[in-house]
């Protein structure tokens, strides 16, 4: 069989290669870790939210000709939010697949699976690194594109309330008030409560930069404490490493990077509620194939073509189309080092 058509049989189908990169473990950030978002697929490439006294809800999707969804008379407004579109492309030449077998195998199959399998990963991990980009945005309020600096979403601007006012930390206060810190904590923590109302949630985490981080745990105030903390840190199943709870948040380094792009400042830190129900979603559309118009999304999908023309190569196409937002985006809060 010549080693292209290879790429003819079922094993290459978008079924197939869909259902392999969803296969491969998802390896997630620390934001992925943390378990926050809720998943959920939509068929639809946009997603119409409403919000209601400082809080996002979906409105439910309806057949057509099927009667509408009531509007809530307290409803102040809706947006139609499209949902981010990540694809990537490479090519596998048939040099690549020529003469090739897996170790051990006399199947030519084998080996050009082996080589179409190491591509999809690979690609998955750029899909999984966007993923938690977009995440780390959703938990500031604002979702940015790649670069860092493109606006894709700001949640606060889109529904209309205000973001709460920045903290300072004053962490570089040469003669700090005795309890400074632990104020801030409860101030931050007041605040927050104060959006949830009575739904209940099971702790405060704070994303910090690093230069925040390195200021918060060596502060005359908090260093001792610190210090005691790590002591007993190998007791502590699943802490994560870089992290510490003090006055009731948690506060943890988070050191996401990818080439140039920062995916947090060092001089800032971003708190929010972890184990509110529905805090924290992602919508995952349909991607744009003709095979998929119409269909629940899935988190990744794959598709491959061969050149019809000289039978060169072969064009390996990934992509996801992920939405993370935070329903109630008032509850999310920020602070500087100084």
């Amino acid at each position: 069989m010549p080693a292209l058509d290879i790429f003819n049989s079922n094993a290459f189908s978008l079924v197939s290669l869909t259902d392999s990169i969803n296969k491969i473990p998802f390896l997630p950030g620390r934001i992925g870790q943390l378990s926050l978002f809720r998943e959920q697929g939509v068929a639809t490439t946009s997603v119409l939210v409403e919000e209601r006294e400082g809080s996002l809800t979906l409105v439910e999707t309806t057949a057509r000709g099927a009667p509408a969804v009531q509007n809530a008379h307290n409803k102040r407004k809706a947006r139609s939010l499209t949902v981010p579109h990540i694809a990537l492309e490479d090519t596998i030449l048939a040099d690549e697949v020529q003469n090739l077998r897996a170790f051990g195998s006399d199947s030519q199959l084998e080996g050009v699976q082996q080589v179409m399998n190491d591509r999809l990963e690979e690609m998955a991990r750029k899909l999984d690194a966007t993923l938690e980009h977009l995440r780390i945005g959703a938990i500031m309020g604002q979702i940015l594109d790649a670069d860092g600096s493109t606006v894709l979403y700001d949640l606060f601007q889109e529904f209309g309330v205000s973001q709460q006012t920045e903290i300072d930390f004053d962490l570089n206060n040469a003669s700090p008030v005795s309890g400074a810190i632990k104020k801030k904590c409860h101030d931050v923590k007041r605040k927050i409560e104060d959006e949830l109302g009575a739904t209940p949630y099971s702790h405060i985490h704070a994303i910090c930069g690093s230069a925040f981080f390195d200021d918060l745990v060596t502060h005359p105030e908090v260093s001792a404490a610190y210090d005691r903390y790590l002591d007993g840190l190998f007791l502590r199943e699943g802490q994560a490493r870089g992290s510490f709870e003090y006055a009731g948040i948690v506060f943890e380094e988070y050191r996401g990077r990818v080439g140039s792009v920062d995916f947090t400042d060092s001089n800032k830190a971003h708190f929010f509620p972890v184990g509110v129900p529905g805090l924290f979603r992602q919508y995952n559309a349909p991607a744009d194939f003709v095979e998929t118009v119409n269909t629940i999304g899935l988190p990744r999908y794959a598709k491959q073509a061969p050149d019809t023309q000289f039978g060169r190569w072969v064009a390996l196409h990934a992509q996801s189309n992920p939405l993370p937002i935070c329903t109630r985006p008032r509850v999310l809060m920020k602070a500087k080092r100084t």
